[in-house]
């Protein structure tokens, strides 16, 4: 147990940039030296990592790049990292499609009962609802017509 907290205390002393800058003083910190910092004054660098790779991205270009691009610019060691964020992808476009394709078919009873609907107002017959103290209301032609124009409402919109 205290063998595994020592070791997850050594992992972020890893990634650890030193450099000494240009009054030389040695800094340390878990970002990349300035630019005008030169290679041969960077003491220490995290495994694996250059200032290009590790320089930290600004917001707007985090959020225009997609995730297959950050995936093919990772490195090569990483395949197990893009095979999961592909498997997350594909998982959250299936996902996507799976609710698009229950919407269309709620849609499309929407439009079923809509029609119906219409049909059974525009057929002249005399219709009732039942109101709130239970008891049956003949309906109206005012009444009718509201019922006619939602009806008209629901199918513009749920039959394209």
């Amino acid at each position: 147990m205290v063998a595994a907290l020592l070791l997850c205390m050594a992992i972020p002393a890893a990634a650890q940039w030193m450099w000494r800058d240009a009054n030389g003083r040695v800094t340390a910190s878990d970002i990349p030296p300035p630019r005008e910092i030169p290679d041969k004054d960077i003491l220490h660098r995290p495994s694996g990592a250059n200032r290009a790779s590790a320089a930290p991205a600004t917001a707007a270009a985090a959020a225009s790049a997609p995730a297959s691009a950050a995936a093919a610019s990772a490195p090569a060691g990483d395949k197990d990292l893009q095979a999961r964020k592909r498997a997350a992808d594909q998982q959250q476009q299936a996902k996507a499609k799976a609710e698009e394709q229950r919407n269309a078919a709620i849609r499309a009873d929407n439009c079923s009962r809509a029609r119906s609907h219409l049909t059974t107002l525009e057929s002249g017959q005399r219709l009732a609802k039942i109101n709130d103290k239970g008891e049956r209301e003949v309906m109206d032609d005012k009444t009718r017509a509201d019922e006619v124009r939602r009806a008209r409402e629901v199918i513009a919109s749920d039959c394209k």
